[in-house]
């Protein structure tokens, strides 16, 4: 017959495994489908419980703080350099390379190492050897919420993202972080007013000519971000120009193009034709991305070398509604069979964007958690309350630049208010 000793033993394991179950049961209650215990009587599911602190707005807001902070800190930087400019100008624009790259690279971690996402490439293993290796024009498409990102995440791979360029909006050069940090990076502003922009847009791509690093201008030609409304009235000029209707694209906005491959002859190598698609039907979004989702991007690349490609305006046109016919097949392709064509290859991931974020979010928040100790120990109602409040400025902050990022907020650009 068992010991009172072995009784206690038995009810004490008994106690504990019901107790343990308890616990799971609430924090799956809690967590929703993100937080899964399997063998609950053995071990937690390590991977759930990290999902679902990714899923936490406690970490969106140490991120976004480390981001806004860090590139504050970067613009200050930034600022200091304009005495070099006229003393030494090459010098200046390496140490806005390295500092814009400082702060981009936070996005790239972001989507590397935090969510996990891995873009494969599709693309000629002869040109890959050329890959970060000489300027390039990089054509996008524009149908994701997150295609900017893959685009930084490519330029990273191949050593080129502090130096990337792009074009933007005028009145984002005024804001701070990622405004004023395009502004020092040589970025191309643009007002959407062609009589208006070219001569900035000329001006801009000729003091590209003489970058002291490697770069690759990235453009979408479509001008706006995809969506049915605007590809409806896309189509219906395309119709009227007597062009072979697109699918998965708008149609091309040539001029801009033709003018970037004109002045950047003899600059720029290639013209990179990028064709972005996700894996069984993802809808990729910035917050998906913020709670740790998972995407499986695809990235068709191809290369072509610049002297291909027409210096008369007329044929040079007809040649970009043909890479877009030609980019809209690839995407048909892609949604009936899974992958684009050629054999497809992964860049090793680089370790400095993960090192640099990691570096900044270390060097913030031992400062941040002084102050919060101090403020708890003062004991101060009204600086709890300025806390408080100011959390949630930066809550709502966040949550209206995630959503500007989102296809049902881009702009009304390519609408026929705007198409006269």
């Amino acid at each position: 017959m068992p010991s009172s000793n072995h009784w206690g033993v038995a009810y004490g394991a008994l106690f504990e495994t019901s107790a343990r179950n308890a616990v799971f049961q609430l924090i799956e209650l809690v967590s929703g489908p993100r937080f899964r215990c399997h063998k609950r009587t053995k071990a937690w599911d390590k991977m759930g419980l990290v999902q679902w602190l990714k899923g936490q707005f406690l970490c969106h807001l140490v991120i976004c703080y480390g981001f806004f902070v860090s590139g504050l800190l970067i613009n200050l930087l930034q600022i200091c350099t304009l005495p070099l400019w006229p003393i030494n100008k090459q010098l200046a624009r390496r140490i806005n390379c390295k500092l814009g790259y400082s702060l981009t690279s936070q996005s790239v971690a972001l989507l590397e190492w935090w969510s996990g996402t891995e873009i494969t490439l599709y693309t000629d293993p002869e040109n890959y050897r050329l890959y970060g290796k000489e300027n390039a024009i990089v054509v996008l498409n524009h149908n994701f919420e997150i295609d900017f990102l893959c685009g930084w995440t490519f330029c990273d791979r191949f050593g080129v993202l502090g130096a990337s360029k792009c074009l933007a909006k005028k009145e984002l050069s005024y804001l701070p972080v990622i405004g004023w940090m395009w502004y020092f990076l040589e970025m191309v502003f643009i007002k959407r007013k062609w009589e208006e922009d070219k001569r900035n847009f000329v001006q801009s791509l000729q003091n590209l000519r003489d970058y002291p690093e490697n770069f690759w201008f990235l453009l979408h030609c479509e001008g706006t971000r995809f969506t049915e409304e605007k590809h409806l009235v896309s189509m219906e000029v395309a119709e009227k120009k007597s062009l072979p209707k697109l699918k998965h694209h708008l149609l091309p906005r040539t001029k801009g193009f033709w003018v970037a491959v004109q002045n950047l002859r003899g600059t720029v190598a290639a013209v990179y034709c990028c064709t972005l698609n996700f894996r069984n039907n993802e809808t990729p979004t910035l917050l998906g991305v913020l709670n740790g989702e998972k995407y499986h991007p695809d990235l068709y690349v191809r290369r072509i070398p610049l002297e291909s490609i027409p210096e008369d305006e007329a044929e040079c046109s007809a040649w970009l509604h043909k890479l877009y016919q030609e980019k809209d097949k690839f995407q048909e392709d892609y949604n009936q069979t899974g992958c684009f064509p050629g054999p497809k290859v992964t860049p090793p991931c680089r370790p400095w964007a993960l090192i640099n974020w990691l570096g900044w979010t270390c060097l913030l928040l031992y400062p941040l958690c002084l102050l919060l100790v101090q403020l708890v120990n003062s004991g101060s109602i009204l600086s709890i309350l300025a806390t408080v409040a100011f959390c949630a400025a930066v809550s709502v902050c966040v949550r209206w630049m995630i959503g500007q990022t989102e296809v049902k907020s881009s702009s009304s650009y390519g609408l026929p208010l705007n198409n006269k």
